[in-house]
């Protein structure tokens, strides 16, 4: 290799180095840029989502019950009442209720749903089934443990119950999916009982006596009969 050709190829190198030193924090840069971008993107996403179903105004003003955890330190719950322009619709009623829930108390202290999660979906079958259908927050940010996982489902279960009588049990699902456990201990598989209160059932008139020859006794008198238990409603 010739001497020109020495000084050509140690000229190369040093303007490869030299640009190099000029575009790699322009490019560091664009890519702290770009990620920053995405993340604004996903938060905004994430708001959207978030943002709370439009009120009707000519939905009426109702005492809504709504249950947080009574104390920082206890794992029991306590109704807060709150006055909410509910739909008579079940299902739009149960995103209300249940999207005020997520919004958590006065006491963020006092929260039982993370407060990045989000109520994608709710959908009532005609047995009676609600379907919620929760952001992967729900999952991923609620602090680990039986006690706080079935302190949030009952939150859920409690507040559907005082609000919502058409809801017999829910089903919670994470972005659209069966998952088998809420963080690692509670079970999702299943549905979760809400309202054990059975139907009322209409009232039916009593039937009228039946006629009976004298000296025949009634069911209540007759030998080895024995009285049934009354059935409640």
């Amino acid at each position: 290799m010739t001497a020109r050709w020495k000084i050509l190829l140690i000229g190369g190198l040093v303007i490869a180095v030299v640009a190099a030193a000029i575009y790699f924090p322009i490019l560091r840069r664009r890519v702290k840029l770009a990620a920053k971008l995405q993340q604004q993107s996903e938060e905004q996403a994430r708001r959207e989502l978030a943002q709370p179903i439009a009120i009707n105004p000519g939905d009426p003003r109702v005492k809504a019950k709504l249950f947080w955890a009574s104390d920082a330190l206890d794992s029991t719950l306590a109704p807060a009442v709150v006055e909410l322009p509910l739909s008579n619709d079940p299902a739009l009623r149960s995103k209300q209720v249940l999207n005020t829930l997520l919004a958590g108390p006065v006491d963020a202290e006092l929260r039982t749903l993370p407060p990045d999660a989000v109520l994608l979906a709710f959908y009532l079958l005609p047995d009676g089934t609600g379907i919620a259908d929760f952001s992967e927050a729900l999952a991923t940010s609620i602090p680990s443990g039986i006690a706080s996982e079935q302190l949030a489902v009952d939150s859920i279960a409690r507040t559907l119950e005082a609000n919502v009588a058409q809801v017999q049990r829910v089903k919670i699902l994470i972005h659209g999916q069966e998952v088998e456990t809420l963080a690692g201990h509670l079970d999702l598989t299943g549905a979760f009982v809400v309202n054990t209160r059975p139907a009322s059932l209409p009232s039916k008139p009593a039937p009228s006596a039946p006629t009976r020859a004298p000296g025949m006794l009634t069911p209540e008198k007759a030998p080895g009969k024995l009285a049934q238990p009354e059935r409640k409603p």
